[in-house]
């Protein structure tokens, strides 16, 4: 469900899109499910990010798991995804429109339901999934608003189901070992963090071109992409965030850019941009197979443009954010998020009581869905300080595949078998609040200049499951002596 507006997309239109597959079998009127011993998921909103579990479900895991309908607002884009699905041999789900979404429970029986819409929709479908008795997985941010994430956690209450958030940078191998040298005690108690993340000109460029530029979508980066890494930090100090201070402007992609990098301004789209020759952000939507199949071709249902000038004026999120929080350990976070740099991935430090951990990855990201494999690691570096001693650098842990390997030991954990997990990085419905909120609250420092309070967000928030950490009351060695002065 790619797109800034929603439309009501009739039935009749979705199936008859989809093709005889579709028509035949919606044909018999209510959809009788065989028996099958095979997990049942609905997939709501089918826009590039569902493929990682569509692909997962069909394929390594479609033994135990199958895909048995799929919603989406675009009649087109819902068409290609039964497609998709039907061509691997795993199942034939049916297509349905926004406004049959609990018809669809009625007649297809899901026992999961995944949600990969806009992220100012999640709430509405997690919610009445929840309610309908199903669990749910939904992709990060688990929402965009306070009151949004007010109401799936009294829902979560309300129907005892619960909530999976895809935190898929936990289960990334580098990330984790971070996590075990914390859980060590091997730099001591964590006392501050500081944490850069750079998106560069081609992946981060991207958010301002697609729905994700309207803040009422997306919650802009501060949610969209820095729930990510709010999550790894709650996650690596196994605490929660308690109040959070911060500043954003939107300084580069913005039309008087645009004018000095000596373009008239901005334009709608690249399609028709009548300076694509001049511009080196012009996004060729029609060369990726892929994006053309699920945006180009679908336009003329809903009329969303998946490459949209960066410079428009009417872009609302910000490019440049910093972050401060502190957490209820007494820990303070630094966080700084851009959106236009030199090279693309992060550096962050931890500064404890025996040392300092350092941690930095360079990845090579691209535009989002593109057939370019996605945040692939060039670069590496674990480093271990100890106060007063010799620095010494960690062979990291290694991966393959998506997002440094994580996506992998993710998707198994969530449709396979996998042993337990010492690091507890399975993410729940407090998890994904927790990481929101701080983004959440992030935007409204933005535009009040006032310090927020977790608490002040919502009710009934409590701590998520977190592996053990050091005992933060325990002897501290003394450092070594050295000649002062």
């Amino acid at each position: 469900m790619d797109g800034e507006k929603v439309h009501t997309v009739d039935r009749r239109t979705v199936l008859k899109a989809a093709g005889a597959a579709g028509l035949l079998l919606a044909s018999g009127g209510a959809y009788a499910a065989a028996a099958s011993s095979r997990k049942r998921y609905a997939v709501i909103g089918v826009g590039s990010r569902s493929r990682m579990f569509t692909n997962a479900i069909t394929g390594p895991f479609r033994d135990g798991n199958e895909v048995v309908a799929v919603l989406d607002k675009n009649a087109g884009r819902a068409a290609y995804a039964v497609r998709n699905i039907t061509a691997t041999g795993a199942s034939t789900p049916l297509p349905y429109a926004v406004a049959d979404f609990e018809r669809m429970l009625r007649e297809t029986r899901p026992e999961y339901v995944i949600v990969t819409t806009p992220d100012a929709l999640h709430d509405e479908y997690i919610v009445r999934a929840l309610d309908a008795g199903c669990d749910v997985i939904t992709e990060k941010p688990m929402t965009t608003t306070a009151e949004k994430a007010q109401r799936i956690l009294d829902a979560v209450k309300r129907s005892g189901r619960h909530i999976r958030v895809t935190f898929n940078y936990r289960y990334s191998p580098p990330r984790s070992q971070v996590k075990e040298l914390l859980m060590s005690g091997e730099i001591g108690d964590v006392i501050s963090v500081d944490f850069t993340w750079l998106l560069n000109t081609v992946h981060g460029a991207d958010y301002f071109r697609r729905w994700h530029s309207n803040k009422a979508n997306s919650g802009g980066l501060m949610v969209h992409k820095a729930t990510h890494h709010f999550d790894l930090v709650n996650w690596w100090l196994g605490a929660q965030p308690e109040t959070v201070h911060a500043f954003g402007s939107r300084q580069f992609y913005t039309p008087e850019t645009a004018r000095r990098m000596g373009l008239q301004g901005a334009h709608e789209r690249c399609l028709t941009c009548p300076e694509k020759q001049k511009c080196s952000f012009y996004f060729d939507l029609a060369s990726d197979p892929g994006l053309k199949a699920l945006y180009l071709d679908n336009e003329k249902f809903d009329g969303y443009y998946r490459d949209q000038c960066v410079w428009r004026p009417e872009i609302n999120i910000e490019d440049t954010m910093n972050v401060m929080v502190r957490y209820d350990n007494g820990v303070h976070l630094n966080y700084a998020l851009s959106a236009y740099d030199a090279w693309e991935g992060y550096h962050i430090a931890f500064n404890g009581t025996k040392g300092r951990l350092e941690h930095r990855i360079v990845e090579n990201g691209g535009a989002a869905g593109a057939a370019k494999v996605q945040s692939g690691n060039e670069n590496v570096s674990i480093r271990i300080i100890p106060l007063r001693g010799q620095a010494r650098d960690i062979e990291p842990w290694t991966g393959k595949g998506s997002h440094g390997g994580g996506d992998d030991v993710m998707l198994t954990e969530i449709f396979g078998q996998a042993p337990p997990d010492k690091f507890r990085r399975v993410s729940d419905e407090r998890a994904g609040a927790y990481s929101a909120l701080v983004g959440i609250a992030a935007n409204r420092c933005f535009e009040t200049g006032k310090t927020v309070r977790i608490a002040d967000l919502v009710t009934g928030l409590t701590p998520p499951d977190r592996a053990p950490m050091p005992d933060r009351g325990a002897p501290v060695p003394m450092p070594i002596r050295i000649k002062i002065p």
